[in-house]
């Protein structure tokens, strides 16, 4: 038998669930590709590139055989690109060891890359009816405020109460339901900044809402100051083309491609920081000319405010020393060249020009 808070989440859900593109799918693969998508990214924003994304890679096996820059081209502007390149090596993964088929066994979900225990579990229950609870961060900020839940829910005592929790609670059967009603609840109602507790199903099982101060929940530990950097940026230009280059493929960006420079070290000009960078990066020197222009760009850990020059060859020739490689190109050939929000600016805008 049902939970009072299960009936009354399934019941609201019946009325209430959001049409979105990837819920009903027949296959397995859309739902893990939404899944993907939608970590630390709105449904408003996924809901094109999904569609897109579908259209050119229908299958894990098209996905698997993709060049990689393509994958990651068709992702830019989701951000986050690692989980561009943890998708597709996952793909490669499911092809070889499943035959292009999904587990539907979470555990082995999660042994693929850039899949964790939310992720294997949504995947699990939505497109297999496996009875697994899913918490994402909606679901978490709805089981904290209902429960009153005073362990900060970023950290491990915290996850495994809400965890916990979620699976006391989940209907045999009907995990698909609860666990996307969840989702849905956490994203329309009850959300971050004033939740409209008056249209929340669970508002008399609500502790939070007791308390007159639902914001204060979820808990959460405080945390340092994000930092912020200053980055110098060149703009090379020679015979129409300008000069790019691939950043390394682990870390931040990891593959997409750039215009080469780096972060202003304590005491430097912008434009000594950008002829060192230069110089450590290609081993060329250059002449920095006139600004492109300054950007700003927030990341998840980390501020940057970027200043792009113009700037030409004085002595050498660019070499890949601490990059992947390098390419001169024709400003209109940018776009075919998978980059960040911020090289992607300045690309557009030497196109334009």
């Amino acid at each position: 038998m049902s939970s009072p808070l299960a009936r009354r989440l399934l019941a609201w859900y019946a009325a209430h669930a959001r049409p979105l593109p990837w819920r009903g799918h027949p296959d397995p693969y859309a739902v893990w590709v939404s899944e993907v998508m939608l970590q630390q990214t709105q449904v408003a924003t996924v809901a094109p590139y999904f569609a897109r994304w579908m259209a050119r890679f229908p299958t894990v096996a098209t996905l698997a055989a993709a060049d990689e820059q393509e994958v990651l081209a068709l992702w830019e502007g989701l951000g986050y690109y690692r989980r561009a390149r943890a998708l597709h090596r996952a793909a490669q993964e499911v092809v070889a060891r499943y035959g292009g088929r999904l587990p539907a066994d979470p555990a082995r979900l999660q042994d693929l890359p850039g899949i964790g225990r939310y992720t294997a579990h949504a995947i699990a229950s939505l497109a297999f009816g496996r009875d697994v609870p899913a918490l994402d961060g909606n679901a978490k900020r709805v089981f904290a405020r209902v429960f009153g839940v005073e362990e900060a829910v970023d950290t491990a005592a915290g996850e495994r109460r809400l965890w916990a929790l979620a699976a006391e609670h989940l209907p045999q059967g009907q995990a698909a339901a609860y666990n996307q009603a969840l989702m849905d609840l956490g994203a329309t109602v009850c959300t971050p900044r004033a939740p409209r507790c008056a249209s929340c199903p669970l508002r008399d099982l609500c502790q939070a809402r007791r308390t007159g101060n639902p914001e204060a929940y979820p808990k959460k530990r405080r945390r340092a100051a994000v930092p912020h950097y200053t980055v110098v940026a060149a703009v090379i230009a020679r015979q129409g083309l300008v000069l790019i280059t691939q950043r390394p493929p682990d870390g931040l960006l990891g593959n997409l491609w750039e215009f080469p420079g780096g972060k202003v070290e304590n005491g430097e000009t912008l434009k000594a920081a950008l002829r060192r960078e230069i110089c450590e990066e290609l081993a060329v020197e250059i002449a920095v000319g006139q600004a492109v222009g300054v950007y700003r760009h927030a990341y998840t850990h980390f501020k940057v405010t970027l200043h792009a020059f113009h700037a030409r060859l004085l002595v050498g020739e660019p070499q890949p020393k601490q990059v992947q490689a390098l390419r001169w190109v024709p400003p209109a050939a940018l776009a075919d060249f998978p980059m960040g929000k911020i090289d992607r600016q300045i690309a557009r805008a030497l196109a334009q020009a």
